[in-house]
């Protein structure tokens, strides 16, 4: 049996982000994934500017290193949403962003990169650590709670005691479902899937990711991530309670799409679609769940923190990994593993997340009504404050601290 402080379930950006912040901290621990690395993950592959902030405030040398890997990212600089009516707006992946700055050009803010890629790059991170003992091909099933800690188990008979559980096995966690109580939600999920391209034309000069609107797919989106080599990672994400309303066969949308969509259609007359259509989950933050209790906490997907209108997860589950690793180092000093002491961890989501989520969410039903999205890109586009506030979610976690000054409602209704 191992004994340690902590014992991380999963090895993704949460469970990664946990271990670095523990090492950072000098705290021991153990990761574990049942996946054997590199990796596959069925994912829009967009890291932005909120990814790079919370990985330079776990060690910006890590970032250094990402940033000197070219052959596997790409350096992407905004968004672009494009409303049901094909009005666009571009946002920056930082509330000041300028094409024509050469400062800005050269430190990027945000990347694309294949999951497989990013993944891999954050386990090799943790390999680094002197603190963190890091296992994969190891599938956990079993989880007992006992008076001094987590006793956890494979069927190998391969075991672990914790002082305290970061659950990090994302969207799909047996740990999640059976200790938390957290179930899939069809009007709290989104159905995606995802295909990958060769040429496919009418990229942004600055490898903006593109969020395409249409109405076929509302409350949901579109959308065509630019990747290295000329590929693309395209894909479409849609309300899973929509879906099954109205019947929709995801993968038979994306072919219409790509192949009948009047706009859509033209950039795709050359492409090539690489490999197969694979298809996930999205438990989104739309609603306010408890994501701890006694000796664990749960984090990234397994704590179902996707950003509800932008998609955004792998920003959010690195952020909520450093959160629970900052508690359970608390916790460890104080000796006190209570469900009381685990909940100070709930609170840090909030205060960090949680006015951005709700944001998100109102975004989301926004975009149940087209004519009003419409509205929302004509403004925004003339609107300074409107479009510092959408980048700050791409980039920043102070969405609060702005929420919270009468000012800044004044200048969203007053400032053209």
């Amino acid at each position: 049996m191992i004994r340690t402080k902590v014992c991380i379930i999963g090895a993704g950006p949460a469970g990664c982000s946990a271990a670095l912040q523990l090492n950072k901290l000098g705290v021991d621990c153990v990761v574990i994934d049942k996946a054997v690395f590199p990796r596959d993950k069925i994912c829009g592959d967009g890291l932005s500017g909120k990814v790079i902030t919370c990985l330079n405030r776990i060690d910006p040398e890590i970032v250094k290193r990402l940033d000197k890997l070219e052959t596997i990212k790409l350096n992407s600089w905004g968004a672009t949403f494009v409303a049901p009516n094909r009005n666009k707006l571009e946002v920056g992946y930082r509330p000041d962003y300028d094409q024509n700055s050469t400062t800005q050009k050269s430190n990027p803010i945000g990347y694309v990169c294949k999951r497989m890629d990013f993944d891999n790059f954050l386990v090799e991170e943790i390999k680094r650590c002197a603190h963190v003992n890091f296992i994969d091909g190891v599938n956990i099933n079993s989880y007992l709670l006992e008076s001094d800690g987590y006793l956890i188990s494979a069927d190998n008979d391969f075991e672990v005691k914790a002082d305290i559980l970061i659950v990090a096995n994302g969207a799909h966690s047996s740990f999640s479902k059976k200790v938390a109580n957290i179930v899939m939600e069809p009007k709290h999920n989104v159905a995606g899937i995802r295909a990958y391209y060769k040429n496919v034309t009418g990229m942004n000069a600055d490898n903006f990711i593109e969020l395409h609107f249409i109405k076929s797919v509302l409350p949901g989106y579109f959308w065509i991530f630019p990747l290295p080599n000329g590929e693309a990672n395209v894909g479409v994400g849609m309300l899973t309670e929509e879906i099954s309303k109205r019947k929709i066969n995801l993968t038979k949308e994306l072919k219409r799409i790509v192949e009948s969509d009047p706009i859509i259609k033209e950039r795709f007359k050359n492409a090539t679609l690489l490999g197969s259509v694979e298809g996930y989950g999205l438990p989104l933050g739309s609603k306010k769940r408890l994501l701890s209790g006694e000796r664990y906490m749960l984090v990234g997907d397994a704590a179902s923190l996707i950003d509800p209108f932008t998609g955004e997860g792998i920003g959010n589950a690195l952020y909520s990994g450093r959160y629970a690793a900052n508690q359970a180092a608390a916790a460890i000093v104080a000796n006190d593993f209570s469900k009381e002491a685990m909940y100070k961890y709930d609170l840090d989501v909030e205060r960090g997340l949680g006015a951005e989520l709700r944001l998100s969410h109102r975004l989301q039903k926004l975009i149940m009504f087209p004519w009003l999205f419409n509205l929302l890109v004509n403004i925004s586009n003339r609107n300074k404050q409107v479009k510092e506030l959408i980048s700050c979610m791409f980039y920043e976690v102070d969405i609060r601290e702005r929420l919270t000054k009468p000012s800044f409602y004044f200048k969203l209704l007053f400032n053209r």
